[in-house]
């Protein structure tokens, strides 16, 4: 394998490219076939695109994607599903912190790549889950890796939604040795949790980071079925709980798990931290963050 990668680069790049194809193509979908209970009345959704630039600090370019957001329509509430494909040179900050995780020759040579995408939906309905969703590949000339997962984030939990999830996930996993979703598991409880709510941001669900197993094509056939399995896992949640009623007392409810999402994503997030700090569109970086949301 060559030190540049610039095969498995171009099949990541696309595969993320189409992996966000099929998801917006999904969602408008279940825009479409939203016709009864609540917001039914409302035009479908629809995704507007927009394309977004990385500038270097020297003023080149550094590549960039596309933002895709959906706001105000008869399911979502706001979605948005951006993919990405930025290179440069890493900021001292930025090499130190991957430094202190291990990279190698981070420090003497601090050229990067990186290719992903990046979902957060939040939901009309608070019966409906929010989720997230994300997967990607970091390249420097002395290493590479994969990471990404996706969780579920209800403000209102059924037990059989929850088990729905995490058996989906299980199943795409589960080809690739019996102790991977437990692994994967065991790292979203870790990772998504809010130390100072002493609490998990929500129900769980994989995700990892540093993955380099030695092998390029297990690690990549493994992400690619951590983004095959986003579809199924959560789909036939949105369907089933779209149209129930709600009142005063559920929006309320959702209102303050969306602070609790706000939170996290603003003070631990690695992602958002990553992209502010190299400077990708602030707007496409801070995609996640909820339309409204409430403090109590």
């Amino acid at each position: 394998m060559s030190e540049e990668m610039t095969a498995e680069k171009a099949r990541a790049a696309a595969w993320f490219r189409q992996l966000r194809d099929d998801i917006v193509a999904a969602f408008e979908g279940l825009e479409d076939s939203h016709a009864e209970g609540p917001f039914a009345e409302a035009e479908p959704g629809r995704f507007e695109v927009t394309t977004t630039k990385r500038t270097s600090e020297d003023g080149s370019d550094a590549g960039g994607g596309l933002m895709s957001v959906m706001r105000g329509g008869r399911v979502f509430e706001k979605v948005g599903v951006n993919v990405s494909e930025v290179y440069g040179v890493l900021g001292e900050a930025a090499q130190s912190s991957m430094a202190a995780r291990g990279v190698p020759g981070i420090e003497e040579d601090p050229r990067f790549w990186a290719s992903g995408i990046s979902l957060v939906a939040h939901m009309q309905n608070p019966h409906v889950p929010a989720v997230h969703m994300n997967t990607r590949m970091f390249w420097t000339p002395n290493a590479w890796w994969f990471g990404g997962g996706s969780d579920l984030n209800p403000c209102l939990e059924y037990e059989e939604d929850t088990g729905h999830f995490h058996a989906t996930q299980k199943a795409h996993l589960d080809p690739h040795g019996e102790g991977e979703y437990p692994r994967l598991k065991a790292w979203a409880d870790e990772y998504f949790y809010i130390p100072h709510r002493h609490r998990a941001r929500g129900v769980g669900g994989i995700f990892m980071d540093d993955q380099n197993s030695g092998s390029w094509e297990a690690d990549f056939a493994l992400t690619q079925d951590i983004g095959r399995a986003f579809l199924p896992a959560f789909v036939p949640l949105v369907e089933k709980r779209r149209g129930m009623d709600f009142g005063e007392a559920e929006k309320d409810a959702q209102l303050v798990h969306r602070g609790l999402y706000a939170e996290y994503n603003l003070v631990y997030d690695r992602g958002t931290k990553f992209g502010l700090a190299t400077g990708h569109d602030a707007n496409a970086v801070l995609m996640s963050l909820p339309p409204m949301a409430k403090w109590v």
